[in-house]
C-alpha cells in the first residue's frame, strides 16, 4: 500500500511541473512563425504577462501585450533598468501629441496585441501592435513596435511603424522617442562624444539641489560627490546635432559594463543634419529621439490634416551592451568600443534582417551622386568646387524647407574636396535636392525634383549653387556657417562652477549666459565699429533682453561704418543671416533710430537656443534692399532693435551680416 501512495505522489508532482511549464515557460511558435528546432541560439519564453528574449549574452523581458521593456541583463547581470520605476516606464517608446481641446498628451504606444514574427536559433522578431478605433483616447495612429534579437549579438534592435489613415482626427505630433531608465545604483559615467564624457551626479543630487530659472536646470548644492558642488545639471547640456548623434550612453564603472544607444541612420529623424536633440542625461536616462520640436519650436511638429495619409518607419536602433575589466578605472574604454560598434552598424545600414514589409531593404533603394559647385562672382570668376558642403535629398519644398521637415525621410552627405557627393540607400520616391555651403549665405535647391526608383543610380551634372549676391562687399561681420560660435561668448556667472572635462568643451554649453549681457553692458547697448572692433571679442553671441529693476527690456545694437562715397541713386544690399531667434522681433534702421523700421522680421521663432545651451536653431536668411538715399558719406549707423520683452530667453543669434555696394549687372 505504501508503495502505491509514493507512486501517486510522484505522478502528481510531474503533473504540477508540466502544468507550470505550460503556463509559465512555454516556447512560442505560432502558426505563421518561421521556426526552427530549439537550439542554443536565440530563445523566446513567455508567461501570462511577459515575454523574454535571450541569446546567451543579453536577455530582455517585455510586457505582453504592451511591449514595454521591464528587464535587461547582460552576461548574467542583475536587471540594468531602474527597478523602482513602473514596469511600463523602464524602457519604452512614447510620443507627445495634442488635440486643441485636450492639450499635450504623452502616449507610451502600449500595444493591445502581441505576435511572434520570426523565431529560430539565429533570429527572433516580435511585434506589439495597436489599431486605433473611433472613440479611443489614444493618439489616432496604428502602431507596430518591433524588437529583434540576433544570435551572438551583444544587444537588441527596435523599430516602430506609425500609420495614420485618411479621415482620422486632426492632431499634432511634437515628440517621438525611445527611452530607457537605468539603475542609478549601477551607472555613474556618461559619454556622448570624445570630449563630453564624465562621472555624473545622481538623480538624488538633483532632487536635493536648487531649481534655477527652468525646471531642467538644477544647481548642485549638496551632491554625493563633493567635486560636483556648484555645478549646474541640465539635460540640454548634452544635446547634439543629428549628424553627430550616432552613439551615446552610460557606463557602470563598478560592473565594468556599458549601455549604449546606437542610431545607424538619420533618414528617419526630423529636421535634417543640423537639428539638435537630447541624448543621455541624469536619471540615468538614455534616449533615441526621432521627432522633436527642440531648438526649433512647433514649426517642426507634424501637423496632420483630416484627409492626410501618413506612414513612417522609425529605426531600427541598436541597444548595445559591452564590458571590459579596465573600465573600473577607465570607463572611457567602453566608449571607444561603442564607437567601433557604431561604425559597424552604420556600415550595415540598411539592415537586412527586419521583417516588416514597411522597412525597405538595400536592393529596393536607389542612389544619387554628382558634383556641387558654388558661384560667387565677387569671390571667384568661375564656379568652384563646394568642398565640405552638405547635400541632401528631402521631400519636395522650397529652398531650406528641409529644416522644417518631419513627416518624410531625408538623406544627407558631405562633399569631398572636389565638391563630389554620393547619397546611397535612398528610399524610392520624389525628392528635392538641397544643399548649403559653409562660407556662403543662403540655401540651394535644384531646379528639378529627383525621382528615385528601386535599384536606380542617378548621376547628375551642373549642380551649381549661385550664392546670393548683388554687389561687392563693403564690409562683413561674422562667418556664414549657420552658427554664432565665432562671436564673443563670456564665462558663466562665478556662482556656477564649470565642470572640468579632460578637454575644454564649447563655451556656449554653460548655464545662465543670457544674464551675462546685462552684466557686461549694464547701461548702454553694444556698439560695434567696422574696421576697429573684433567680432570675436566685441560682438556678444546673442542679442538678448536686459533686466532693469526686475523688468526685461529690449535692446538696440549699433553697427558703425564709414563710406567714402555713396551712390544716392544706387541700390545697396544688406545680407542678414540669423543662426537662431526666439520669440523676438528684429527691426533694422539706417542712420535714424526713431524712424519707421527699414526692415522687420516680425515676431518669430521658438528656437529657445540660448536657454538650452545651443549656438544655433533654425537658419533664417534675409536679403534687404537699401536705397542709396538711406546712406551717408562719412559715418553711418545701422540700428538693430530687438523689441520683445517677455523673458530673459528672448534672443537673436546672428550668423553673418554683409553690406554690399550698388547692384552690379553681369
Amino acid at each position: 500500500m505504501g508503495r502505491w501512495i509514493w507512486v501517486m505522489v510522484l505522478q502528481l508532482l510531474v503533473l504540477v511541473a508540466d502544468s507550470q511549464n505550460i503556463h509559465s515557460s512555454r516556447k512560442l511558435v505560432d502558426d505563421d512563425t518561421q521556426a526552427d528546432s530549439p537550439s542554443a541560439g536565440v530563445e523566446l519564453v513567455r508567461d501570462d504577462q511577459h515575454v523574454v528574449m535571450s541569446n546567451g549574452i543579453v536577455s530582455i523581458r517585455l510586457t505582453v501585450p504592451g511591449g514595454a521593456v521591464t528587464n535587461i541583463t547582460y552576461n548574467g547581470s542583475d536587471n540594468l533598468l531602474l527597478p523602482e520605476d513602473k514596469e511600463a516606464d523602464r524602457g519604452h517608446w512614447n510620443i507627445v501629441w495634442n488635440m486643441t481641446e485636450r492639450g499635450k498628451i504623452i502616449d507610451n504606444l502600449e500595444g493591445t496585441s502581441y505576435k511572434v514574427i520570426v523565431q529560430n536559433e539565429n533570429q527572433t522578431e516580435i511585434s506589439f501592435t495597436r489599431t486605433w478605433t473611433v472613440g479611443s483616447s489614444n493618439a489616432p495612429l496604428n502602431v507596430d513596435k518591433r524588437f529583434v534579437m540576433l544570435r551572438d549579438s551583444p544587444g537588441f534592435y527596435s523599430y516602430t511603424v506609425l500609420e495614420r489613415l485618411k479621415g482620422w482626427p486632426v492632431f499634432d505630433l511634437e515628440n517621438g522617442r525611445m527611452v530607457f531608465k537605468l539603475d542609478g545604483n549601477m551607472f555613474d559615467y556618461m559619454a556622448m562624444s570624445d570630449v563630453r564624457q564624465r562621472y555624473m551626479p545622481t538623480s538624488e543630487d538633483r532632487e536635493n539641489g536648487e531649481k534655477l530659472e527652468y525646471k531642467e536646470a538644477v544647481l548642485l548644492t549638496n551632491p554625493s560627490n563633493p567635486d560636483f558642488k556648484g555645478e549646474v545639471d541640465d539635460k540640454y547640456l548634452y544635446s547634439c546635432d543629428n549628424k553627430d548623434n550616432k552613439v551615446h550612453g552610460w557606463v557602470s564603472s563598478n560592473l565594468s559594463l556599458g549601455f549604449w544607444m546606437i542610431t545607424p541612420s538619420n533618414e528617419f529623424r526630423s529636421g535634417g543634419p543640423l537639428k539638435q536633440d537630447l541624448t543621455s542625461h541624469v536619471g540615468p536616462t538614455v534616449l533615441s529621439v526621432f521627432i522633436s520640436t527642440h531648438y526649433a519650436g512647433v514649426d517642426l511638429a507634424l501637423k496632420f490634416e483630416s484627409q492626410e495619409y501618413w506612414k513612417k518607419v522609425l529605426g531600427p536602433v541598436f541597444i548595445y551592451l559591452n564590458s571590459d575589466a579596465s573600465a573600473k578605472t577607465n570607463p572611457s574604454v567602453l566608449w571607444s568600443d561603442a564607437k567601433k560598434r557604431m561604425l559597424e552598424e552604420v556600415a550595415s545600414w540598411p539592415y537586412s534582417f527586419p521583417n516588416s514589409k514597411e522597412f525597405v531593404k538595400s536592393e529596393q533603394r536607389g542612389a544619387f551622386s554628382g558634383q556641387l559647385l558654388v558661384q560667387d562672382r565677387f569671390v571667384h570668376k568661375k564656379a568652384v568646387p563646394a568642398s565640405s558642403s552638405y547635400v541632401g535629398l528631402a521631400p519636395p519644398g522650397e529652398a531650406g524647407s528641409w529644416q522644417f521637415e518631419s513627416k518624410g525621410y531625408q538623406f544627407w552627405t558631405q562633399t569631398d574636396e572636389n565638391g563630389s557627393f554620393s547619397i546611397k540607400n535612398v528610399l524610392p520616391g520624389n525628392y528635392s535636392l538641397f544643399a548649403w555651403v559653409p562660407g556662403f549665405v543662403g540655401d540651394y535647391k535644384h531646379a528639378s525634383d529627383i525621382t528615385i526608383t528601386p535599384g536606380s543610380d542617378i548621376q547628375t551634372t551642373n549642380v551649381v549653387f549661385d550664392a546670393p549676391r548683388n554687389g561687392p562687399t563693403l564690409w562683413e561681420l561674422g562667418i556664414p556657417d549657420r552658427s554664432a560660435a565665432e562671436f564673443f561668448i563670456p564665462d558663466p556667472d562665478s556662482r556656477f562652477k564649470i565642470h572640468q572635462y579632460k578637454q575644454p568643451v564649447e563655451k556656449f554649453r554653460q548655464y545662465g549666459l543670457w544674464a551675462r549681457f546685462g552684466e557686461l553692458y549694464p547701461q548702454k547697448d553694444l556698439v560695434f565699429t567696422i574696421g576697429s572692433s573684433n567680432y570675436s571679442q566685441d560682438w556678444f553671441f546673442s542679442q538678448v533682453t536686459r533686466n532693469v529693476g526686475g523688468q526685461y527690456v529690449g535692446t538696440t545694437w549699433q553697427i558703425l561704418f564709414d563710406l567714402k562715397n555713396v551712390d544716392k541713386t544706387g541700390n545697396y544690399t544688406l545680407q542678414l543671416a540669423l543662426a537662431s531667434i526666439h520669440y523676438a522681433e528684429l527691426q533694422v534702421r539706417f542712420n535714424n533710430p526713431n524712424s519707421a523700421p527699414h526692415f522687420t522680421t516680425g515676431v518669430i521663432g521658438k528656437d529657445n537656443a540660448i536657454a538650452r545651451h545651443g549656438i544655433r536653431g533654425l537658419y533664417r536668411f534675409y536679403t534687404i534692399p537699401v536705397h542709396g538715399s538711406s546712406l551717408l558719406v562719412g559715418t553711418n549707423t545701422i540700428f538693430l532693435t530687438q523689441t520683445q520683452i517677455q523673458s530673459p530667453f528672448v534672443e537673436v543669434m546672428y550668423d553673418y551680416i554683409r553690406l554690399e555696394g550698388p547692384t552690379v549687372s553681369d
